[in-house]
Order: C-alpha cells, then sequence, then structure tokens
C-alpha cells in the first residue's frame, strides 16, 4: 500500500483514520461484513475492555483520554450537577472532559499534527482542528429544526450546501436509519479529501438501533441488513483512507446483549418519599431533583443514585439492594475499584442484572407523566430512555399522524410529539453499560497488526497510545 507520510521536518507521522462502529462485536463481524472482515483478516482485531459504564459519552471520553471516568468525569452519559440541581444528559462541550485529549498528545510530538473529530461526542469548543456535531436549530415557536454544529462555523455551512441539512430524525429516535451514518461518513471524506487532517475521528451509529430494539441475535433479517449497510458506509471511508494511504482503526465503544425488561429504580424511590414532584399544568408531575432527597440517574444498565443526606446512605444502600433486577449496589470502595470515584457520581452507584436495564420514569400514574415522556427528547428526560426508538405500538398510522402534526408545526400550531410509549419498557430488546465478554463485547480491528503490544484484548485506557502508535510508527521495512 502507498503510503502518504507527513512531516514538518520534525517527527514523520502517517494520516490514520478511526471509524468508531456503535455496538461492532467480534461474532458480527463476517459474511455480512465483507468490508470490515476484510480489514481484520488482512490486519488484526482484537477485544476491547471498555470502562464501567460502557456508554456511549464514558467510552468515548477514556479512549480519547487514556484514562478512567475517575479522571475525566464523565461518568455517564450525564449525570446530577449538584450546583445547579439539574440532571443533565447529552451535553456538549469538551470542557466537560478533564485529561489530555489524544491530538493535544500527537502535537506535543509533532506541532503539525491535525485532527478532523466528526460526530464523536463532547465535541463542541474542543482543541481540535475540525469537528462537526448534531445540534438542531430551537426557535421560539417551539419547533426543532434538524442541524449541526461545526467548527470553524464556515464548515457548517459547506457540508450543508454539499450534503443538504444533516438529518437529525434519522439520527435518533423512531425514524433512525443509515441515511445520519451515511451523512456522517460523507461528511467525513470531504473533510479529509479537502483538510487531509493527521488523525480523523468518525462516528457511526447504524448499528445501535437495532441491537437496542431487537436484540444482538446476528441471525435476525434485519440485523443482518443493518450489518450490510454500515459495512457499505464502512467500506467507503476505508476506500478514501486507502485512496491517500491513511493507516486505518475500527473501534467500538461497547457491546450490546439480550435484555428483558426495565428496573423502575425511581418509582421504588418514589414510592418510599424519596422523590420529589411539583405538580404543573394538566395535572402532571414533573421531577425536582433538588427537593428530592434520593433519586436514580439511570443510564442504561448502570444508575447513579444520589442521595442528599450522607447519613442515609445505608438505608437506600439496603433499599436497592431489595430491589428485584438489581444485580449490585456500589459505595466508595466498589467505585474506586471500578473507576468511578469522582465527584459527579452517585453516593451509590446501582448495576442492573444481565438480562435488565434501568429506566428513569418516577410517576406512578401514567396519567400524570410529564409532557416530555412519550416525545423524542434527550435532554429533559432526567435519565437516558431507549423507549424513545419505537413509535407507541398503540397508535395507528405513527408515521402519519407525525407527519400531519409537523406539517402543523410548520403552519405555526403548537403540537406535542407524542409518539412514543410511555409503558412498553419490554419493546427494547438489548442493553449495555455492565462489561461483556467476547464475542459480545467491543472490539479494535486495525489495518497495522504490528502496532497491537500483544494478542490479547486492549483496554480503553490504552487505545489512545495504539492510535498514536499508528500516526507515529515508522513503516515496517
Amino acid at each position: 500500500m502507498q503510503r502518504n507520510p507527513v512531516t514538518d521536518g520534525q517527527t514523520v507521522m502517517q494520516q490514520t483514520l478511526v471509524i468508531l462502529v456503535v455496538g461492532l462485536a467480534p461474532r458480527l463481524v463476517g459474511a455480512h461484513t465483507p468490508n470490515l472482515a476484510r480489514l481484520a483478516a488482512n490486519g488484526a482485531l482484537r477485544p476491547l475492555i471498555p470502562p464501567v459504564p460502557a456508554v456511549t459519552c464514558t467510552s468515548q471520553s477514556t479512549l480519547l483520554t487514556g484514562t478512567p471516568p475517575s479522571v475525566h468525569g464523565a461518568v455517564a452519559n450525564g449525570w446530577y450537577f449538584r450546583d445547579m440541581a439539574e440532571v443533565l444528559l447529552w451535553r456538549q462541550p469538551n470542557q466537560l472532559i478533564d485529561g489530555e485529549k489524544i491530538w493535544e498528545a500527537g502535537r506535543k510530538r509533532n506541532p503539525g499534527f491535525t485532527c478532523a473529530k466528526m460526530f464523536w461526542w463532547y465535541n463542541m469548543y474542543s482543541t481540535a482542528d475540525w469537528s462537526a456535531t448534531p445540534r438542531p436549530q430551537y426557535p421560539a415557536d417551539g419547533r426543532k429544526i434538524p442541524d449541526h454544529y461545526a467548527h470553524p462555523a464556515s464548515l457548517r455551512d459547506e457540508l450543508n450546501a454539499r450534503l443538504g441539512m444533516f438529518p437529525l430524525f434519522k439520527f435518533w429516535g423512531p425514524m433512525t436509519t443509515i441515511e445520519a451514518s451515511q451523512w456522517i461518513a460523507d461528511s467525513t471524506c470531504h473533510v479529509m479529501a479537502t483538510r487531509k487532517p493527521t488523525l480523523t475521528l468518525c462516528y457511526l451509529p447504524h448499528l445501535d438501533y437495532n441491537l437496542q430494539r431487537l436484540g444482538p441475535d446476528p441471525s435476525h433479517p434485519r440485523l443482518q441488513q443493518d450489518l450490510g449497510e454500515v459495512d457499505q458506509v464502512c467500506g467507503q471511508l476505508i476506500a478514501e483512507a486507502e485512496r491517500t494511504g491513511a493507516r486505518i482503526v475500527v473501534v467500538s465503544e461497547y457491546g450490546i446483549t439480550p435484555v428483558k425488561d426495565a428496573v423502575p429504580l425511581n418509582r421504588r424511590l418514589r414510592g418510599e418519599d424519596l422523590i420529589a414532584v411539583r405538580v404543573e399544568a394538566e395535572g402532571r408531575e414533573y421531577f425536582d431533583a433538588g427537593a428530592s432527597e434520593a433519586f436514580a440517574v439511570c443510564d442504561h444498565q448502570l444508575a447513579h443514585v444520589y442521595v442528599k443526606d450522607p447519613q442515609r446512605i445505608p438505608e437506600i444502600r439496603a433499599l436497592l439492594e431489595g430491589i428485584e433486577g438489581v444485580d449490585a449496589v456500589w459505595g466508595e470502595e466498589e467505585k474506586r475499584a471500578h473507576g468511578l470515584d469522582h465527584p459527579r457520581s452517585g453516593e451509590l452507584v446501582a448495576v442492573s442484572d444481565a438480562d435488565r436495564w434501568f429506566s428513569y420514569y418516577y410517576w406512578l400514574d401514567d396519567a400524570k407523566a410529564p409532557d416530555y415522556a412519550a416525545t423524542v427528547d434527550i435532554h429533559r428526560k432526567p435519565g437516558y430512555d431507549p423507549v424513545e426508538m419505537f413509535f407507541d405500538p398503540t397508535i395507528s398510522m405513527p408515521k402519519l399522524r407525525a407527519g400531519l402534526k409537523l406539517v402543523k408545526r410548520k403552519l405555526g400550531f403548537r403540537q406535542l410529539m407524542d409518539l412514543t410509549s410511555i409503558r412498553d419498557t419490554q419493546l427494547v430488546r438489548g442493553s449495555h453499560g455492565r462489561l461483556t465478554a467476547e464475542p459480545d463485547g467491543p472490539l479494535v480491528i486495525s489495518s497495522e497488526p504490528e502496532a497491537f503490544d500483544e494478542d490479547g484484548p486492549v483496554d480503553a485506557t490504552a487505545f489512545k497510545d495504539l492510535v498514536l502508535r499508528h500516526v507515529f510508527r515508522p513503516e515496517s521495512p
């Protein structure tokens, strides 16, 4: 393969592309993923040991800093901001993440090192040279307009002019398709061709959707179709990298395992009068974190449980340990052992059984659920809600209903997009967060087998150095 080394008179660098394929596991690489299988056969495939919790923001922060959540601070996809008395998920500023990022380490070795960070998380106001991330517009009339945020700002207009507006509604929710991952890949190829970054980071979320909807059974026809679709997109990126002689790394954040239902931690805490709510319009109940004695920020198979009075921690721990579907409850000692001893973590951390996940639901009467509960709204909900990926099965012709609501919004009428379920947690068939073993866990594939130090699994904290070896490792004789 013809290589295209980059140098500014200092340390020679080799352009490198990192493709993050969410949910990809060793047993999913095969007949339905010919491009990925070829890359693995010509290079090397290793299992990846993710951090705990194995969720998007925690995993990506560990991959890019080489540190556990106890150091970088992304203890989950969101947490309780104690100084604001608010639960906030899916924040974007890179300043929330401590530690030296991979591109900053690269610049220390060669000031000419550049990085394009395409749709990885915590992607706003970072020190990467080019970046893009989902960022809808929210006009005052209540609409949500698909868009993205890019740095420099002119890149956003350039990509929208070339590719059309970012397909936000195909990125998350019941309407997801390969279209969002294809847009990200197209934008990444454009940046690679026009900017020629030393390191390019590309995020492809497509597999994540049906792995959670359907479970991780590779014999399922729909999942086989998804594998073929994401492999084709990977093939496009691999071809662009090979055209310029770039080295290639494929990684996944976590592995998806089968689940049968959710564990409603907050409903149990509510039943013990530990969670406070505000009753607002139409008698709906809204979670009041600052007034609550104890509550869980639920995130897939782990939950940070925040306890206002430290004297009540033993009591709350005993309560949690008695809930069916809870596998373990960690205090300070266990958090330290798992790299979660950070001030953002809850006083306690609950871990679900392997076949369960934690729902954020805190209301006891569905008629009093908050208005956002049946919508796709990742920022208002005080916990992760995978049921957002499904239309409410009790709604007939949900796509038609969604279309009519959107038309009314465009005409200036307020419309609540209440199209998802608030009770059918059994719809979700796959989850993650706990540690998973090969072949169900995440992986690393490299075009450069000699870049691996050994034959065993790669710890997520070692991934940063692994990628830098791709950039700075000399050509083999």
